[in-house]
């Protein structure tokens, strides 16, 4: 098997259905591929489409295990050389999995590769980016983002060329392409948000790369949910907020040099590095 497309699905079906659409309209020739669909304990009633859609394994989770801990459910049960991890709003054009999965093949050295993605308009999303501060999601979600441009917008490399290939320290988790070899999956310590930057940052650690393809170009309906409210009032109101500060403190936890449980190792595929 040559790949295997992972979704997450989570009261999302309609999403879903546009995703797997998308798919089913792509250049997949020559390529032996599989889609594992997840439902993360939605409720949602997905049988009919493993009926619909060719190539098509849907899994009942019994519990919701986030988003890393429902991919991770989804690749247990799959058989690709190569992993595409898809979120159900995103609608690939016609290449843009062919060229990912052919940089692989062609790229020994990375173990990790994402597309341009859109915003539904057409803008461009910024979906590579440095490796956060410590302080970097305040500059994102209050006022003092605007005393400190330079530095916010650093993160997220604008200004940066988004038209050519390049490495970069992580991609958003929205649609990858990972190595299969040896790869164990997301770390479940993150229930949603931060999973995808310490994937990025594991690779990077053990010296592989991470590349962004922008001739790959996918849709990504984005919503930044954890970010509709004003920051003042998000932690008290909303869980998706007291979520991503959750991983953020996690993230930022594990990653300190001076962090006693932290091992000190080159295996990338290692999950609780």
């Amino acid at each position: 098997m040559d790949l295997s497309i992972i979704i997450v699905n989570y009261l999302s079906r309609a999403k879903t259905i546009s995703c797997l659409d998308a798919i089913l309209a792509s250049d997949l020739t020559d390529l032996k591929w599989e889609i594992v669909l997840v439902d993360n304990n939605s409720g949602d009633d997905l049988d009919d489409l493993a009926v619909k859609y060719p190539n098509l394994k849907l899994i009942y989770s019994q519990k919701n295990w986030g988003m890393g801990g429902g991919n991770n459910l989804g690749i247990k049960n799959s058989r690709g050389k190569y992993l595409l991890i898809l979120n159900p709003d995103t609608r690939v054009k016609p290449d843009a999995i062919k060229i990912l999965f052919n940089y692989l093949e062609n790229h020994s050295d990375v173990l990790i590769a994402g597309p341009k993605l859109l915003n539904t308009d057409g803008s461009l999303q910024y979906s590579c980016a440095r490796f956060p501060r410590f302080y970097t999601p305040i500059l994102r979600r209050t006022f003092l983002g605007e005393y400190f441009k330079s530095s916010r917008d650093g993160f997220l490399m604008i200004g940066q060329p988004h038209d050519q290939i390049m490495p970069v320290d992580w991609l958003m988790g929205s649609c990858l392409i990972i190595r299969r070899d040896g790869f164990e999956g997301f770390d479940e310590r993150y229930f949603m948000y931060f999973e995808d930057i310490d994937l990025c940052r594991r690779a990077r650690r053990a010296g592989k790369q991470v590349v962004y393809v922008p001739s790959a170009v996918v849709i990504h309906d984005h919503a930044r949910e954890s970010a509709t409210r004003p920051w003042y009032i998000g932690p008290f109101r909303d869980k998706l907020v007291r979520q991503h500060i959750r991983s953020w403190f996690k993230y930022f936890w594990k990653w300190l040099p001076f962090n006693p449980q932290k091992k000190v190792t080159n295996n990338f595929f290692k999950k609780y590095e």
